[in-house]
C-alpha cells in the first residue's frame, strides 16, 4: 500500500508541473501576440507615420459620458476586407495627448462579414459590426478594439477605456 501511495505523489509531482504549463500556454501565446502587434504598431505613435502607411483621421474623437473614450479612429480603408491579419491592424485608435497632438493608445480590427465564422484575437471573438464611418453604409462587419498602448481597466478588449478622454 505505501508503495502505491508513494508511486501516485510521485505521478502527481511530475503531471502537475506539466498541467499548470499546459494551461498557461495558452495565456501565453495570447500575450505573444498582443506583444507582437504592439511592437509591430509602436511606429504609429508618429502620426505621420501612421499618415505615410495610408491612416486616415475619421476627424472626430469617441467618447461615452459613462463607459470612458474610444479616441479618433484613423482608418486605413484598403486593410478593410473579409481577411483577419494580426499584424494589419485597419484602425489606429488616438486620444489627445499634450498640446491636442494624437497619442497612440490602441488598434482596432475590421473584417467584412461576407458568412465567414466568427473571427477571434487569439481566442477572444470579435464584436458584430456594421455601423458606418468604418465601413461603407449598411456593410456588415467584425470589429474588435484592442488597447496595446494604454492600459484598460476595463479590458484589452473592452470597446470603450474610462482612461480615455476627448478632452
Amino acid at each position: 500500500m505505501r508503495s502505491s501511495t508513494k508511486a501516485k505523489s510521485l505521478l502527481l509531482l511530475l503531471l502537475v508541473p506539466l498541467a499548470l504549463a499546459a494551461c498557461s500556454e495558452s495565456t501565453t501565446q495570447s500575450e505573444t501576440l498582443a506583444e507582437s502587434v504592439r511592437a509591430e504598431t509602436l511606429r504609429f505613435q508618429d502620426p505621420a507615420v501612421a499618415t505615410a502607411a495610408g491612416y486616415v483621421s475619421d476627424g472626430h474623437c469617441v467618447a461615452h459620458p459613462d463607459l470612458g473614450g474610444m479616441g479618433d479612429h484613423w482608418v486605413n480603408q484598403g486593410l478593410i476586407d473579409p481577411t483577419f491579419d494580426p499584424m494589419q491592424p485597419e484602425a489606429l485608435l488616438y486620444a489627445p495627448g499634450p498640446g491636442g497632438n494624437p497619442t497612440l493608445v490602441g488598434v482596432e480590427y475590421i473584417v467584412i462579414d461576407v458568412g465567414q465564422a466568427q473571427p477571434t484575437f487569439d481566442g477572444h471573438p470579435f464584436d458584430v459590426g456594421g455601423v458606418p464611418p468604418l465601413t461603407e453604409a449598411g456593410v456588415a462587419h467584425w470589429s474588435l478594439h484592442v488597447w496595446l498602448h494604454r492600459e484598460n481597466p476595463a479590458g484589452m478588449f473592452a470597446p470603450f477605456n474610462p482612461d480615455v478622454s476627448c478632452d
